[in-house]
């Protein structure tokens, strides 16, 4: 009779132990396939910006000769009867004449009049208007000072490796494509997370080397900035 009350309480002690391991088992299955597929997304553009961040990283220590943009600059003509109230027309028009449907948002910007010193010469310089027009293509800059009949334009074409770093730095892109790179920095912190949980195997000694590690870095990284 007791040794059948021995065995009992031993088979009784040994289900609490199973049940945890076999949650933790379950657990670590399922982050598993999480980091395996948000591992595979981050794949598809992890090869778009990692080439296009060494050709930024190393742009001016390696010099690599890549062309990136290729840009000319003229004045263009405004006709006799064009006249611009705001910034704003004077971007429309250009879109228009230059046929140029920009993906971000025009950023323009207005100078009021000034006074200002040129060699001993003191002379009033017009109100000063910028428009610049952005795609992931290429751009166009213009300059226009109020009164004037011409407009200076920059154009600025993206050859195939500009275009991708244009895409890599988010420069002319929609509101989309802002959104979609934020999955891509956002799968690269959840794939460090769970690739450290794979490591501890949630193991009491791993799971607190990790967190001073962790905690270590944080504290380094706070120091610096704050000195």
């Amino acid at each position: 009779m007791n040794m059948q009350d021995g065995v009992a309480e031993v088979q009784v002690a040994s289900i609490p132990a199973r049940r945890s391991r076999s949650s933790r088992a379950v657990f670590l299955t399922w982050l598993r396939k999480i980091h395996l597929y948000v591992g595979l997304w981050g794949a598809v553009f992890g090869l778009l910006f990692g080439a296009t961040g060494i050709l930024l990283n190393h742009r001016a220590i390696m010099k690599i000769p890549v062309q990136k943009t290729v840009q000319r600059t003229v004045q263009m003509a405004l006709p006799s009867a064009t006249a611009f109230s705001s910034p704003a027309q004077l971007s429309a028009w250009l879109q228009q004449v230059l046929q140029f449907k920009p993906v971000a948002p025009p950023v323009m910007k207005s100078q009021p009049a000034q006074k200002v010193i040129w060699g001993e010469l003191e002379t009033t310089q017009p109100e000063r208007w910028t428009v610049n027009l952005h795609r992931p293509g290429g751009a166009i800059n213009a300059e226009y000072f109020v009164g004037n009949r011409f407009v200076k334009l920059d154009q600025i074409d993206a050859t195939p490796i500009g275009t991708l770093t244009r895409l890599h730095m988010s420069t002319g892109v929609s509101a989309f494509w802002v959104l979609l790179t934020d999955t891509i920095a956002g799968s690269l912190i959840l794939l460090s997370i769970t690739g450290l949980l794979l490591w501890t195997q949630l193991h009491t000694v791993r799971t607190l080397a990790v967190l001073t590690s962790v905690g270590a870095m944080c504290a380094g990284l706070w120091f610096m900035w704050s000195i």
